[in-house]
């Protein structure tokens, strides 16, 4: 499954003082789906069996449109690269509704030793688990 979609709606406690989504939740969506992500393709399980862990070392992320309670939202998510110790993800939130671009998102994950935290390389029997999806293959 190269890119993975994941479904929510906006709940009440989502909203901040402005009367829309707070930031932060849209980085917590961005992690939910990861993780979703990475337990459907058994990613998380090989991770455990190596003795890594999954760290992000930076985000950046870009809104374009609030979302508000009640609305229905798409997270879609793949992996772009994989290097020696490292990976990258990207995010696109659109609402269901009407197709309106939210957010795009990127996130750099770094692997490291579940024991010590220290950087090592991704193994292959990890690497091997994700589809990377070129620029022009990314969602419009």
């Amino acid at each position: 499954m190269k890119i993975f979609r994941y479904d929510l709606v906006v709940a009440p406690q989502a909203i901040d003082g402005n009367g829309h989504v707070n930031n932060v939740e849209y980085l917590r969506w961005m992690q939910e789906a990861a993780l979703l992500h990475a337990d459907t393709l058994g990613c998380t399980r090989a991770v455990m069996v190596a003795g890594g862990r999954w760290v992000i070392r930076s985000h950046k992320i870009e809104y374009f449109r609030p979302a508000f309670v009640g609305e229905h939202v798409a997270v879609l998510t793949w992996v772009s690269s994989v290097r020696r110790v490292k990976s990258l993800r990207k995010y696109k939130m659109f609402r269901s509704e009407d197709s309106a671009v939210l957010a795009e998102a990127e996130t750099e994950w770094i692997f490291t030793d579940a024991r010590t935290g220290r950087l090592r390389s991704i193994p292959r029997e990890v690497s091997s688990l994700f589809e990377l999806v070129p620029v022009e293959q990314e969602p419009e």
